[in-house]
């Protein structure tokens, strides 16, 4: 009786509170977004909102025997409930159900489980343990080949159903990482990846290259705060560049501008690092070598692209404006800024959304369930909506930071990082600011997978915040 009433005085009931205010919001947007006027009624099973119904009392029962379960039980098997669901995952290759061209669905008596979302909560464990052991260093090379590989296997197991979306969510593993103390050059790095390979499917390969020599002449200038060594620098790259207009002109040879220019940096470079040794200026030579980085990411950039999809390309190529395919690729997006749009800033009110109602939203009850809430909630709804997954992501993390253990640390940041992740990426597409990578939203879309695998992360959590004056190994 004692434990029962310190876990219910421990309890975050604030968070519990979020929880089953999002839920019952979610439901009532799948019962607008698939709404028929012959199954009006809410409580009917035979309709999704009347499935999902029942996803929801599963999930509370879930989260209940979650939190009845000793909190020393999620340290000690984490790596048991990682190696499962590893072995469903490579399971699901060999005997799963293809949905929407992914094989990543269990399909028993017309109930689907898709092993990928509950691998989220799993991967988080076995990435807790790890971090929370004695010795762990997350600059030192053995951690992160450690984190790195359990970071990979489930992701490249996903890949491989031909579900990339639920893959590129281990990507918010990455802040985590950040918060244990990755250097913030690594993260850095990986934006600037990002932004290169947009910027180089976007320009000339001229631009993308003035841009990487004049990002790292700033940065020098930021570093040496001389402007007087970077105008003599301008010069000498200026310099280069004339004697090797000079040499093709001379022998007559086709090289083309962006190569002249990449010439001359490196040729400007070999004649630096001299000068960089001599004075001890290693810090330098780390810029420069930064963007020699970046210019061989951007050759990388069209074999890489080459390998995506076909879907995949087109989506790439509607989301960054380089194409148009209203009718095709980018019919979903725009469909779906049309719904969000015709909401205007009050909505039109439940149950009267007509894009949402009348079947012109593709997967308006799954992937795309935000625009329903846009429709029929307008501006105000939607900002209510963000505000209350905002708010729910800042409470995990403000409770991750008052744990003493380090497993409980690292397990609430990862609990915070893919709600963010999911959040922003899943609303970010419906209004054509991300791309379209199929992936939930958190306690709205329908389906009973996401549900069961958001309340484990969840409840997790609580369940271990619960138990926060005990330090874990």
């Amino acid at each position: 009786m004692n434990r029962q009433n310190d876990l219910i005085k421990n309890l975050d009931w604030l968070s519990i509170f979020f929880y089953v205010l999002l839920v019952f919001m979610g439901w009532l947007n799948i019962y607008a977004a698939v709404y028929d006027d012959n199954h009006s009624n809410i409580l009917d099973i035979s309709q999704k909102y009347g499935k999902q119904l029942i996803w929801i009392g599963a999930s509370f029962v879930l989260g209940f025997f979650i939190l009845l379960t000793d909190s020393k039980f999620f340290t000690a098997f984490s790596f048991i409930i990682y190696g499962l669901l590893i072995a469903l995952l490579v399971s699901v290759l060999l005997f799963g159900r293809e949905v929407h061209g992914a094989r990543s669905w269990f399909e028993l008596g017309g109930v689907r489980l898709q092993p990928a979302e509950f691998a989220k909560f799993a991967t988080a464990l076995a990435i807790a343990n790890v971090m929370s052991r004695h010795g762990f260093k997350m600059m030192r090379f053995s951690s992160l080949l450690q984190v790195g590989l359990l970071l990979f296997i489930p992701a490249a197991l996903i890949i491989f159903q031909n579900d990339t979306g639920s893959a590129l969510v281990y990507s918010s593993f990455l802040l985590v990482m950040y918060r244990e103390g990755l250097h913030g050059s690594i993260l850095l790095l990986f934006f600037i990846t990002v932004i290169l390979f947009i910027f180089t499917l976007l320009y000339s390969p001229l631009t993308v290259l003035i841009i990487i020599i004049g990002s790292t002449l700033v940065a020098f200038l930021y570093y040496r705060q001389n402007k007087y060594e970077l105008y003599r620098i301008v010069i000498f790259l200026a310099g280069c560049i004339v004697f090797f207009l000079f040499v093709r002109w001379l022998f007559a040879l086709t090289i083309p501008d962006e190569r002249i220019l990449l010439y001359s940096y490196l040729l400007m470079n070999l004649f630096g690092i001299y000068f960089i040794y001599k004075r001890k200026m290693r810090h330098i030579l780390l810029v420069m070598l930064a963007s020699w980085l970046c210019i061989g990411a951007t050759i990388t950039v069209d074999y890489a692209f080459d390998k995506l999809q076909p879907h995949q390309k087109d989506r790439i190529n509607n989301l960054l404006g380089i194409e148009s395919d209203l009718t095709g690729a980018g019919y979903n997006v725009n469909q779906s800024k049309i719904a969000i749009g015709s909401g205007g800033f009050s909505g039109k009110g439940f149950l009267q959304g007509t894009q949402t109602k009348f079947n012109f939203v593709p997967e308006q009850s799954t992937d795309f369930i935000f625009c329903t809430v846009g429709e029929e909630w307008g501006f105000i709804g939607s900002t209510v909506v963000i505000l209350l997954f905002l708010a729910f992501i800042l409470r995990i993390i403000t409770l991750a930071e008052r744990q003493r253990s380090d497993f409980s640390r690292v397990y609430g940041y990862s609990v915070a990082c893919i709600l963010f992740f999911h959040v922003a990426i899943n609303v970010g597409m419906t209004i054509g600011i991300a791309p379209v990578i199929g992936i939930p939203l958190p306690f709205f879309s329908y389906g009973g997978s996401s549900l069961w695998a958001f309340t484990l992360l969840i409840f997790i959590f609580l369940r271990l915040d619960a138990n926060r004056l005990q330090v874990f190994s």
